[in-house]
């Protein structure tokens, strides 16, 4: 396993999901795999499932993907990919553009957009845009998630991940499968 065929392997997944390609999405997670999302946790199958689903429903989202960091270590492999979520949406009428990484803006410029400070006070500042409209739609996003704002959260996700990445393996290799997990 190289680098490249770990970089192909999680780009294919998002191609697959970005051009609802879904059984192109579901060749890229083994059997046994997890995935955490702001809105899902299970296996990559439901995964793939409700991902259909909620792109049935209209909820349809492009990732602008950033240059993966790849780590290998025997047959473990780590990817950190940056990437924003855009979503084209609603917000009580008025068209707009989401950018997780951002604020709402106006696709028509000049648009007012109306948010309501209050209703953001109860989100935490590294996605409260993404997790507003996500719980508005009827998704559930809990305030548990890795961000910015909770740097010591993260370095210890980081910690955990180098922890895992050297150890060796008490499974069979099958399950080091560099289709596994996949966080966001």
């Amino acid at each position: 396993m190289s680098a490249d065929d770990v970089t192909q392997l999680v780009l294919r997944e998002r191609q697959g999901r970005d051009r609802g390609w879904y059984h192109k999405m579901a060749a890229c997670f083994a059997d046994d795999s997890i995935v955490r999302m702001s809105w899902f946790t299970g296996s990559g199958a439901d995964f793939v499932r409700q991902t259909r689903a909620m792109a049935g429903r209209g909820d349809h989202a492009v990732h602008r993907l950033s240059s993966p960091a790849v780590r290998i270590h025997g047959d473990r492999a780590l990817v950190e990919l940056p990437r924003i979520i855009e979503w084209r949406i609603d917000i009580d009428g008025v068209e707009a553009d989401l950018a997780s990484a951002c604020a709402p803006v106006p696709v028509l410029p000049g648009t007012h957009l109306a948010v309501d400070a209050a209703e953001l006070a109860g989100y935490r500042p590294s996605y409260r845009f993404l997790a507003r409209y996500l719980n508005r739609k009827g998704y559930t996003v809990g305030d548990h998630h890795l961000g910015d704002d909770q740097p010591e959260a993260v370095a210890e996700q980081y910690h955990a991940e180098h922890t895992w990445l050297h150890q060796s393996p008490t499974t069979p290799a099958s399950s080091a499968d560099p289709r596994k997990e996949q966080h966001s």
